[in-house]
């Protein structure tokens, strides 16, 4: 190992190393991933406060590593990438998911304390992070974008955010996996869906927002709840708070009727300004309960 990795390295209890981005160690993010990658055991990663440009790549086959920042608000991970921008390396668009901030391909990923951000604007599909694992845990991380912003790719994996906030526009929470939201803020800054999810027919749970709050920014009119990308679209929200300027139908079928059928669209306990029920749509399936986390994750417990 350099000389420099080894001033960025320690070792905590039980074996595990810990790795130190800013301060006189590494001074990226992708390299301290290296290390802890070519260390081949359990690791945390610690950033420093400030704005540390480029894209992480945490690969798959990667050991369990916890990523934790000085504050969601004083460490942000950035890049600005989008699906239609030439990357230079191999002449072609980026595409949605080569756009992302922050790739996580492992098992067993955690982030606390950070920011995760593409800020290539309202240019179309930007994802700041793509969650390809199963068992990612965030807690108080920050996710930032437009179009795109969250893209949980792989069905039947399992995911878990609590007490973090998502911004976007269009789409900005998306894809295959089963994810439960605790205690989030999902801001909208511009008109658009919330979710747009892919979930797989024998998938018990997609989406599920457990005391969650929708916001919008000053201007924007209209922030369906969601809509369904596959067929079997999953997405629960429960005893949340929605303030922003929900319409009255709720969910939009993304112009395919023949989806109205199949998506499992569901809403409980919920209050504020955008939940009321009258007049939402009347494919919206009916629920009496609500998953505790147990049943959402099959078991798992994230942080602990």
């Amino acid at each position: 190992m350099a000389v420099a990795a080894l001033l960025a390295c320690a070792t905590a209890g039980a074996g595990e190393r810990v790795f130190v981005v800013g301060d006189g160690g590494f001074g990226d993010v992708q390299a301290a991933v290296d290390a802890a990658v070519a260390a081949a055991g359990p690791a945390t990663i610690r950033i420093g406060a400030g704005t540390w440009r480029g894209v992480v790549d945490v690969p798959p086959g990667a050991p369990p590593l916890r990523m934790v920042g000085a504050g969601a608000t004083r460490t942000r991970l950035v890049q600005g990438h989008f699906a239609a921008r030439i990357d230079p390396a191999t002449g072609q668009p980026f595409g949605t998911y080569g756009s992302a901030t922050m790739f996580v391909r492992a098992d067993d990923f955690s982030a606390e304390a950070l920011t995760i951000a593409n800020d290539a604007g309202p240019v179309g599909q930007a994802v700041a992070l793509v969650v390809d694992g199963t068992r990612a845990a965030f807690r108080d991380v920050h996710l930032l974008g437009h179009q795109d912003t969250l893209y949980l790719r792989t069905g039947g994996a399992l995911a878990y955010f609590g007490d973090c906030r998502i911004e976007g526009t269009v789409d900005y929470v998306f894809g295959g996996a089963t994810a439960l939201f605790e205690r989030c803020t999902l801001h909208s800054v511009g008109d658009g869906y919330v979710t747009a999810a892919s979930t797989p027919a024998g998938a018990a749970h997609g989406f599920v927002f457990r005391d969650c709050r929708l916001t919008a920014a000053p201007g924007v009119r209209r922030v369906h709840l969601g809509r369904p990308w596959r067929a079997d679209a999953a997405v629960l929200f429960a005893g949340c708070t929605l303030e922003a300027p929900v319409p009255a139908e709720g969910w939009h079928d993304w112009g395919r009727p023949e989806r109205r059928a199949t998506a499992r669209f569901s809403e409980i306990g919920n209050d504020g300004p955008g939940a009321a029920i009258a007049g939402r749509v009347s494919w919206r399936r009916p629920v009496d309960r609500v998953p505790d986390a147990a049943e959402v994750l099959a078991g798992w417990s994230p942080f602990e």
